[in-house]
C-alpha cells in the first residue's frame, strides 16, 4: 500500500489578500518541492471531494455550520472578500477550498481505515485547528482534523483515536471541540505565550499540552515528547492517529520563535508512525496546518512524508 496525498485545486483558490501568510503559494511551494526531489513518485495522488455538512456538523454545531455555509455563499456570489476576524478572511473561493480541505481529511480517514492507502497526507488550506465549535478563528474555518477524527470515531466505529498537534501555536479549536470526549487523546506542544494565548490550562482531562518557551530547539522538543506524549499515548493505544502538522514551529519561520528543523519533523513524525504500527495498524492522517516561510514548509513537509511513505 502507497501513501495517498489528498489535495484539490479549489484549495489554491482561497485567497485572503496580498501579504497574507496563509497564501496560495504555500501549496505550490510543497509540490514544486515534491517533484524537484522526486518524491512525488513515491506518492498516490487522490483529488479530495467536498465534505457534506453532516460530516462537519460532527466537529461543530449546526447553527455554526449553516450560518458559516450562508455567509460563505453570499461572499462567493457576491463576488467581494469579507473580513471574519482581525486574521482570516473570506474571498470567493473560500467556501469551495474549506469544503475540499475537510473532504479530504474525511476521504483520507475511509481510505486508511478500508485498506486502501498505507497512510495519508492531505495538503489543504484553509488550515483547521484554531476552528472552534461555533467561530472561524486564526486563519480556519471547518476544523479538518477534528472533523475526521469524529468521522473515524461515529461512523467507522473506533473507539480510540489521538490527535498530534505539533504546530507552533495551540490547536485552541480542537481542544474546544473534543475536550472532554474520552475517545480521543489529544496531545501538542506549542510556544507559550503566543497566539491564541490558550492552552497553558487544559480544557479537560483527555489533553496532555506542553508549553514551550520561545527559542526552544529541537533536542528539548523531543525529550519533551518522549517523557510526556509517549507514555499517554502508550497507555492509551489510539486505534488510528491524526496529526495536526504545521510548520511554523521551524527556525526560519517568522510567525514563531521556535528552533525546528527539518530533522526534528523528520523524527517527530517517526515515533508517530511506529506508535501507530504498533497500536493503530499503522493508520495515520496527517493534515496540513500552519508552515509560512515557504522554502522550510517544503523542506519540512517532505521529510514528514519521507517517513510516511519509508522512503530513505
Amino acid at each position: 500500500m502507497s501513501t495517498a496525498f489528498y489535495s484539490h485545486p479549489a484549495c489554491r483558490l482561497h485567497d485572503m489578500g496580498a501579504g497574507h501568510p496563509e497564501c496560495p503559494q504555500r501549496l505550490d511551494a510543497i509540490t514544486d518541492h515534491l517533484l524537484a526531489t522526486g518524491l512525488d513518485v513515491a506518492l498516490d495522488y487522490r483529488e479530495a471531494p467536498p465534505a457534506t455538512a453532516l460530516q462537519i456538523g460532527r466537529a461543530h454545531t449546526s447553527g455554526y455550520v449553516s450560518e458559516l455555509a450562508d455567509t460563505l455563499e453570499r461572499v462567493r456570489d457576491g463576488g467581494e472578500s469579507k473580513a471574519m476576524d482581525p486574521d482570516t478572511v473570506a474571498c470567493p473561493g473560500t467556501l469551495a477550498a474549506a469544503l475540499h480541505a475537510a473532504g479530504a481529511a474525511v476521504a483520507a480517514t475511509d481510505d486508511v481505515i478500508a485498506g486502501r492507502a498505507r497512510n495519508a497526507f492531505c495538503a489543504v488550506r484553509p488550515p483547521g485547528h484554531h476552528a472552534t465549535r461555533d467561530q472561524t478563528m486564526g486563519f480556519c474555518f471547518f476544523n479538518n482534523v477534528a472533523i475526521a477524527a469524529r468521522h473515524a470515531l461515529d461512523v467507522h466505529g473506533l473507539k480510540r483515536v489521538a490527535i498530534i498537534d505539533f504546530d507552533v501555536h495551540h490547536g485552541n479549536g480542537t481542544e474546544d471541540i473534543i475536550a472532554g470526549d474520552e475517545r480521543v487523546l489529544m496531545c501538542s506542544f506549542f510556544q507559550h505565550p503566543l497566539y491564541p494565548y490558550s492552552g497553558a490550562v487544559p480544557k479537560g482531562t483527555n489533553m496532555v499540552n506542553v508549553p514551550v518557551a520561545p527559542y526552544t530547539r529541537g533536542p528539548a522538543v523531543r525529550e519533551t515528547i518522549d517523557a510526556m506524549w509517549m507514555p499517554a499515548l502508550e497507555e492509551f493505544r489510539p486505534e488510528m492517529v491524526f496529526i495536526s502538522a504545521g510548520f511554523d514551529a521551524h527556525r526560519e519561520d517568522d510567525l514563531g520563535q521556535m528552533g525546528l528543523v527539518e530533522a526534528d519533523y523528520e523524527w517527530i513524525t517517526q515515533r508517530l508512525v511506529d506508535l501507530a504500527a504498533r497500536h493503530s495498524q499503522g493508520r495515520v492522517v496527517s493534515c496540513l496546518e500552519g508552515g509560512y516561510h515557504l522554502g522550510a514548509l517544503a523542506r519540512s513537509v517532505a521529510a514528514h512524508l519521507r517517513v510516511l511513505a519509508d522512503v530513505a
